[in-house]
This record gives C-alpha cells, structure tokens and sequence, in this order.
C-alpha cells in the first residue's frame, strides 16, 4: 500500500483525489473504518476536516477541530508528536469533540503530517471498538503522513511555478517564501518546547504546578499563533491584529459550553512584536474571567479593538459580565504579567471592576 501511495504522492496534481485515495486505503490496510486528514487553518485556529471516510454525511469539509492541549488533534498538531488514545474513558486530560462523540469512537491515534519541520496538518485513525495501536500502526501512520507531507509540498510547488510570470510575481512570491520558511522554523521550535511542556507536566505531583504548566503552554501557543498570522509587507512583518484576536479566541471557544466569547474588530496593523504581548494580555484575561468570574450558569466575554483615532491610538477592551474580581485578587501574578506586557506593548492600561463584570482597556498607538 505504501509504495503504491508513494507513486501516487510524487506524480498527482489533484489534492483533493489524493486526500481522498489517502483516507480510503488507510481503512482497508488498517481495517478500520474511519480515517481523517485535518489541515489547519490559520485565520480560524482549528483544523478543518479535509478528508474522511466513515464519518456521516455533512462532516468531511465542514466539521472543525480545536487546537487546544485537551483535544487530541490539538494536542498532535502543537506539540508535533504522536497522540494515541486506547480507551477515551482512561484519559481524563483529553477532550472528545462532538463529532466523536456521535460517531461513538473510543480509541484513536493521530500522527501529524509536516512540510519542512512544521506541522501542517493531522492524519487521524478512529475505532468505534476498543482497540490497542501497535508500534507497528505507528510507523505505519508515520510513514503515510511523510508521504503526504511531500504530496503537498510537491503540489505547492507546482502551483507556485505556474505564477511565476512576471517580474513583480517572482518578487512576490520570494517574499512569500521567505516568510513562510521563517515562520516554519519558529512553528517547529515552539513544538519542540510544547513538547517538553507536556512531558514534565505528568511528573509535577500538584495540580497547581500542573495548572501552571497549562497556562505556560496557552502562552507558547498564543505567540505561535501570532506568527501564523504574519504577512509580508514592504515595512516588515505585519499581522492584522483584529484576524489575530479572533483566531486566537476561537480556541477558546471551541472548548467553552456556557460562555459566550463575542470578538467585534476594526482592522488594525501592527508589528510582530506589538502583537505579542497584546495577544498574551487577551489570552491571560479571558483565561481569568473563565476561571474566576462566572458560576454554573456561565456568562459572556466581549472583545473589541477599534482603530485609532485622528491622535493615533488604538483601543483594545475585554469585558465579561461575571461576579468582578475581587479585592483578594487585584494583586495577583496574572495582573502582575498583563501589567508587565502593556508596558512591553507601550499601551496605557485601565481596569473597571465594579462588582458586576470587569472591563480592562488598553490604548496604545499601533506600531508598523
């Protein structure tokens, strides 16, 4: 089957029926009947279910996956690594989205699928039985997602060939992939340092030390983000903060049932290291309002960013209707690091916290 699909990899030029080929001999070699490939979408945070067999009518195309250390594709796409779950019922630190769920699937295995050191997406088996993946069926599934990996890029190539027309084009496109080798490094060392995240946490032998290694993996993955979202641009490297914000709440809300995450966003440029730190201050003030604002009935959290005005600044507010902070919690070590990254930010800070809600707005003039 390998050598067969090698063939295939290095000489089709339609992706689509590549995928498509890829899902359905998996199955019949592994006999199991649901096998998925998920690209990952950068403007949304998640991985997208390019193709499948098995799964119910509807699913393959648009059902999405979020990209957070509890979901198991998550977790593979992050960290670069492997995920093999034998019995969803022993792993309490993983999530099962509703698309497994449904299709009643308690083991799986996820192998990521990389071009150039970077994760570019996640080939997943899936069994409705319980079912033991052997070393075996790892390096199977490793040996296909390197195939893949090379069908792309070799597809990518051929599509960036064929632009090649003019002289404006080939500059373009130098720039293009210039930016995209760069931002390949980068993915590839916070996968790295994601997965030694992961490997120490197990052995922490308090849920605080275990908490703290989540917040410090959120941080990793919300710079990661950042420069997903990068762009080339004649003044350097830009990146829409208001597409950045909600990709980045988007994993949020994958993974919230009671609360509501609303993103409202004017268009916004800034600098890589602009973004930064605005990005970890919104990804450490929603976490607290998660964790410390709501009760049972859960609540809302506003994010909005306007565009600056005739003075040149820019204003970022994040807001939530809970139960407020607090007076025990207004000299905590999240306040501590927001306070320390708006002075990275160079943005001015103010915070509202009246009992019913908490609001915090930075303003700052965008950097580009």
């Amino acid at each position: 089957m390998l050598i067969d699909l090698a063939t295939y990899a290095s000489g089709g030029s339609d992706l689509k029926a590549f995928m498509d080929y890829v899902v359905t001999h998996v199955s019949a070699a592994l006999e199991i009947d649901h096998v998925k490939v998920l690209r990952y979408r950068s403007d949304r945070n998640d991985l997208l279910l390019e193709a499948g067999i098995g799964w119910a009518p509807g699913v393959v195309g648009s059902a999405a996956f979020a990209t957070d250390m509890a979901s198991p594709v998550g977790r593979a796409f992050q960290t670069g690594q492997p995920v093999k779950i034998d019995d969803f019922s022993t792993a309490p630190d993983f999530r099962a989205s509703e698309v497994l769920r449904t299709h009643g699937i308690v083991s799986l295995l996820n192998v990521p699928v990389s071009i150039d050191g970077a994760v570019w997406g996640v080939i997943e088996v899936d069994s409705t039985v319980l079912r033991g993946f052997t070393a075996d069926t790892l390096q199977f599934m490793h040996a296909v997602a390197a195939l893949v990996g090379m069908a792309i890029r070799r597809m990518q190539d051929m599509a960036s060939g064929e632009t090649l027309a003019t002289d404006r084009t080939r500059e373009l496109l130098k720039r293009d992939l210039m930016l995209r080798e760069m931002q390949h490094r980068v993915k590839n060392n916070f996968q790295v340092i994601l997965g030694m995240v992961q490997l120490r946490k197990p052995s922490l032998p308090v849920q605080a030390g275990r908490d703290a290694m989540d917040q410090i993996a959120n941080g990793i993955m919300a710079m990661s983000l950042a420069h997903d979202q990068l762009s080339p641009s004649r003044s350097g490297e830009m990146l829409e903060l208001g597409a950045y914000l909600k990709a980045l709440t988007a994993a949020f809300v994958a993974t919230m049932e009671r609360i509501l995450i609303e993103v409202k966003s004017d268009e916004v440029n800034v600098t890589i290291e602009q973004a930064l730190p605005l990005g970890l201050i919104v990804n450490e003030l929603i976490t607290n309002s998660i964790k410390h604002a709501f009760g049972p009935d859960g609540g809302a959290i506003r994010v909005e960013l306007h565009a600056p005005s005739r003075q040149g600044f820019a204003t970022l507010i994040v807001a939530d209707n809970g139960r407020g902070l607090g007076q025990a919690r207004t000299d905590g070590s999240g306040l501590k690091l927001i306070d320390a990254l708006a002075a990275q930010a160079r943005a001015e800070l103010i915070r509202s916290d009246a009992g019913k809600g908490t609001s915090t707005q930075l303003r700052f003039v965008p950097r580009g």
